[in-house]
């Protein structure tokens, strides 16, 4: 999403409101390993149109987090609590943030590739600086993205961007066409952490995947641009899931399926809304979790996600 704010101003008693988009990686390769542990990246990240709500609302004492969904962390493990810390030290203030609370509406399913929590505290960045009235520039605002996780930068970007590094450098691409993808959602989740050190274990290192070498024809990347995952062979050895969910949607006309990062999440993009749709019908009909989203532009991606004053 866009680090400039929208809409108009109101009282300070109002409440902020923000949609946290969820993105697919488009392709994801691992070029190294770096002497701290962390993986060089080269990641082509794509947002869409499932969202998160994070709605923050002023109030007397600490800071807090609510959230209904089982598993979501309400404290310090939960990144839009370290989203607020950073911003309440740069902004120069002392002891620990207070004065506000964050409610987050989860739609983006945790473990699941889509940088739930990575765009959650975007967005927290993004309404916190607007309820707490803070004069904090965007550039800043993209520093302290960057010190909080690696996809936390792209979430106030939008679009489609290439990410190097940790993924967290960011270079935004042209835009893609506003696809259709189709989510399918398995009944586990794949922590992060646990698809690295499979990937570093060099179990299935060598072996390809289906998903390696595909190509995204009819969009700009075209024929030149392979998109690979390169976690998706690791965790497909561990989740055969993985595997038969892409394969599932590329029979049905996906133009690629792959694993969304970590994984687990695998996607199908589709050039028309009936195709989308058909594919979900069959997906839910084979008992499937799955979903249909939109890809978004950067200008889509700021209008839609906010963050907007609110009522309190």
């Amino acid at each position: 999403m866009s680090a400039k704010t929208t809409g108009s101003a109101r009282p300070r008693s109002g409440t902020v409101v923000a949609r946290a988009f969820a993105k697919i990686n488009l392709s994801l390769r691992i070029t190294r390993t770096r002497a701290d542990g962390f993986h060089e990246l080269q990641t082509v990240l794509q947002a869409i149109d499932l969202a998160d709500t994070v709605t923050v609302s002023p109030r007397s004492g600490p800071f807090r987090i609510v959230c209904r969904t089982p598993g979501v962390p309400l404290d310090r493990r939960n990144l839009v609590w370290r989203a607020a810390e950073a911003l309440w030290r740069a902004a120069g203030r002392q002891g620990e943030p207070r004065d506000a609370a964050i409610a987050i509406r989860k739609r983006i399913p945790p473990q699941g590739g889509l940088g739930g929590g990575s765009s959650d505290a975007a967005a927290a960045l993004l309404t916190l600086r607007r309820a707490w009235h803070l004069p904090i520039e965007d550039e800043q605002l993209h520093v302290i993205a960057r010190g909080l996780g690696t996809d936390v930068p792209f979430f106030l970007v939008g679009g489609t961007a290439l990410g190097l590094g940790r993924g967290d450098e960011l270079y935004p691409l042209a835009d893609l066409p506003r696809w259709w993808v189709v989510l399918a959602f398995p009944s586990f989740g794949v922590s992060t952490l646990d698809a690295y050190a499979w990937f570093d274990a060099g179990l299935s290192r060598e072996r390809s995947s289906g998903a390696a070498h595909q190509h995204l024809d009819g969009a700009w990347l075209g024929r030149a641009t392979p998109l690979v995952n390169d976690l998706e062979a690791p965790v497909e050895e561990r989740h055969p899931e993985i595997g038969r969910l892409r394969e599932a949607l590329k029979e049905r006309g996906a133009v690629m399926a792959a694993m969304s990062g970590s994984g687990s999440t695998v996607f199908g993009v589709f050039r028309s809304a009936a195709a989308a749709a058909a594919a979900r019908r069959w997906l839910r009909r084979s008992g499937r979790r799955c979903t249909v989203a939109r890809m978004l532009d950067r200008r889509q991606t700021a209008r839609l996600a906010g963050p907007v004053w609110g009522r309190r």
